[in-house]
C-alpha cells in the first residue's frame, strides 16, 4: 500500500466519487463496476493515468505509485481469475466457518446467488469479447 496518507478534505473529495466504495486516510476501495471499466479501457490500450482520470480521480493526489498499484493488481486478478476476480474478496472471507449445516433455504439461496454472479459474468464476458471483435 502507499505511504502517502490522504487529508480529511481528501478523503471528503474522494467519497463524492461515485467510484469509489470507500475510503480512509490510509487506502480506497473502488467499486467493481470502476475496477471492470479499468480492465476494459485498459485492454483498449488506454494508460492507468488516463483512465483514473476519466472517471473522475485526481491522479496528483492519489499518487502515480497507487495508480500503478492498483491497475497492475487488477490486470493480474482479471487474468487468473477473470471477472470473479475483481471483487472484494474481504467481504466473503469475513469471520468465522458455520459448523453447521445449511438448511435447505440458506443453500438455494446461495446457489441462486452464485447463479447470479455467473450469469453477470457470462455477460461481461460477451461485452469484452464484442468489443474485442468490434476492436479487430
Amino acid at each position: 500500500m502507499s505511504k502517502k496518507l490522504f487529508t480529511p478534505q481528501e478523503i471528503e473529495q474522494l467519497k463524492q466519487n461515485e467510484y469509489v466504495k470507500s475510503v480512509s486516510e490510509k487506502g480506497i476501495t473502488y467499486t467493481k463496476e470502476f475496477k471492470e471499466n479499468f480492465i476494459m479501457m485498459s485492454e483498449k490500450g488506454k494508460f492507468p493515468r488516463e483512465i483514473f482520470e476519466y472517471y473522475g480521480f485526481n491522479v496528483a493526489m492519489l499518487g502515480m505509485q497507487r495508480v500503478n498499484s492498483a491497475a497492475k493488481h487488477w490486470k493480474q486478478a482479471f487474468k487468473t481469475q477473470g471477472p470473479l476476480g475483481l471483487d472484494d474478496s474481504r467481504t466473503k472471507n469475513s469471520g468465522r466457518p458455520l459448523k453447521r449445516e445449511l438448511t435447505i433455504e440458506e443453500q438455494l439461496l446461495r446457489t441462486q446467488a452464485e447463479l447470479e454472479v455467473l450469469k453477470i459474468e457470462n455477460e461481461l464476458l460477451k461485452k469484452l469479447r464484442l468489443m474485442r471483435k468490434m476492436l479487430e
